[in-house]
């Protein structure tokens, strides 16, 4: 049985070593706040990772922003953003974008713009 426990505490160590992130020991090194009676407001915050994001705006009305971190394979990833009646609209490399329309939609878009539908009139009764 003493074999069966140590080996068992081996396998656990093991285990904990091989899935240990750095990212679980991350601190805050620097975080601010502001918000003022009227609705407007600020923060910023940064941690040892190097994650990171702040955000200004109006409460309720608008904010635009930004946040950061590094990619498993060492890259800094971007993202900005503004937030508000047109809803949210981020920008950055990392962000997906459609791929581009083929030139045969976009000649048959054309060509039904301006060929619109003719509707036969009604005769009434």
């Amino acid at each position: 049985i003493f074999q069966i426990l140590v080996a068992s505490a081996v396998l656990a160590c093991a285990y904990g070593a091989a899935t240990y992130s750095q990212d679980a020991g991350a601190y805050v090194v620097k975080s601010t706040a502001d918000i003022a009676p009227e609705g407007n407001y600020q923060y910023q915050y940064e941690t040892s990772n190097g994650i990171s994001a702040q955000e200004s705006g109006i409460g309720g009305d608008h904010a635009n922003g930004g946040f950061s971190w590094y990619s498993p394979e060492g890259e800094l990833v971007q993202i900005s953003y503004l937030a508000d009646a047109n809803g949210y609209q981020p920008q950055g490399n990392w962000v997906p974008t459609p791929p581009p329309i083929p030139a045969a939609i976009l000649k048959s878009l054309e060509y039904i713009r301006s060929h619109p539908q003719y509707v036969e009139p009604q005769a009434s009764h």
